[in-house]
């Protein structure tokens, strides 16, 4: 995310602003000038002069203030101040076009007080972008996004609820060109639309590089599936595990060694040592796999292998991929269908 405190301007960055803002300001006030010169060419009298001067360059200039100190403090302008500043500039265009007495004195004297509005309006942007730069926030942006939000807002509500089919057609199609509008000028949020982005293509990135440097799946060394495999265990006190015989256990009928019935208690179900996942990563050679990390191809085929003999039966790969996912554990669903494709693949050649 883009930092949005508040920033100081550099000793060279201020002079170079105030050396763009002194022709504005000076080719505003020749501006003025012009017009003054003009209008007195016509009607010889300075005070006509002064009046057309002050009700056009005068009143822009003030709205140019006004538009400036607005900006200065983090605030956006009423639509009343950025209207006027080129509306006033063109009725005393308009105004010493009229008073001309020639064509080409109408073209000279309508273009002289656009020095004004042109000067007004660079101001205003300057101070705009040096209140950006420093507090990272865009006045204007926000309030032309939150006028067209909230037409958006109407005109969802209107195309989802109105009675009317025609009121309904016209805001849903309303709505797509408002859409096209959001966030048009913003430059913060398109900044931080690039951060996301680039924070996505990261992942992306080194989800690729741990899939291109992880290490093959291999078959388990000799042993290892000794330990892998549900085993009987003699001895076991649990039920369902045939007591050993032993030689009091048995009688030998004509060479035969033959156990008396009722000694042996059939075998119902394997049973599965009490293996853990430290255990079981151990013993394949790989570092315990945690919750919430990346895991190699041989840590995948730990987990599923210990997750599977976690119940009697065996649990299914549906049922193995949900605790998967349960116990917080971190794997692409294409490797883990491989990684559980080879643990099947391993326990069918072991039967």
């Amino acid at each position: 995310m883009n930092d949005t405190r508040e920033r100081s301007l550099s000793r060279g960055q201020a002079l170079a602003l105030s050396a763009a803002a002194v022709p504005m300001v000076a080719f505003g006030g020749l501006g003025a000038v012009g017009t003054y010169s003009n209008v007195t060419s016509v009607f010889h009298r300075s005070a006509t002069a002064l009046g057309v001067v002050a009700a056009g360059e005068g009143a822009t200039l003030v709205l140019a203030l006004v538009l400036v100190g607005l900006t200065m403090l983090g605030q956006s302008s009423p639509a009343a101040v950025r209207v006027g500043l080129w509306t006033l500039p063109a009725v005393a265009s308009l105004t010493g076009a009229a008073v001309a007495q020639s064509t080409t004195e109408a073209v000279v004297f309508a273009v002289t007080p656009m020095a004004m509005c042109v000067s007004a309006e660079g101001m205003g942007l300057l101070a705009r972008r040096i209140v950006v730069y420093r507090t990272g926030l865009d006045a204007e942006a926000q309030r032309r996004n939150a006028a067209v939000m909230q037409r958006l807002a109407y005109h969802r509500a209107r195309a989802a609820n109105h009675p009317d089919d025609g009121a309904r057609n016209d805001s849903e199609r309303e709505s797509w060109k408002l859409a096209k509008k959001v966030g048009t000028g913003d430059a913060l949020l398109g900044a931080r639309l690039v951060d996301v982005q680039r924070g996505r293509m990261t992942d992306g990135a080194d989800a690729a590089l741990a899939g291109m440097f992880a290490l093959p799946v291999t078959a388990p060394a000799p042993g290892v599936m000794a330990v892998l495999e549900p085993l009987a265990v003699e001895g076991a006190d649990e039920e369902g595990v045939t007591p050993p015989v032993t030689e009091e256990d048995t009688q030998v009928t004509d060479g035969f060694e033959t156990v008396p019935a009722g000694a042996v208690t059939p075998v119902t179900a394997p049973v599965t040592p009490p293996v853990t996942l430290e255990e079981i990563a151990a013993v394949a050679g790989v570092p315990t796999p945690q919750a919430g990390e990346p895991l190699t191809d041989a840590q995948l085929v730990v987990v599923l292998r210990n997750l599977r003999y976690t119940d009697d039966p065996p649990l299914s790969y549906r049922q193995a991929v949900t605790a998967f996912r349960e116990g917080g554990f971190v794997g692409g669903e294409q490797r883990v269908r491989k990684a559980w494709g080879s643990l099947m693949s391993h326990e069918e050649s072991e039967a």
